[in-house]
């Protein structure tokens, strides 16, 4: 019973992370993103 439960608390931690990990990489495309538009604005100026 202790076993499966550290490993499914373990499976919870990981997609955690995972999740964690995708929204950073989605939260950094998006800044660069608006500073690749903000820069193009400014040099087509």
């Amino acid at each position: 019973m202790k076993k499966n439960n550290t490993e499914q608390k373990r499976k919870i931690d990981a997609q955690k992370v995972l999740v964690r990990i995708m929204a950073g990489i989605l939260a950094a495309l998006m800044v660069l993103g608006v500073g690749g538009t903000l820069l193009f604005y400014l040099i087509a100026m």
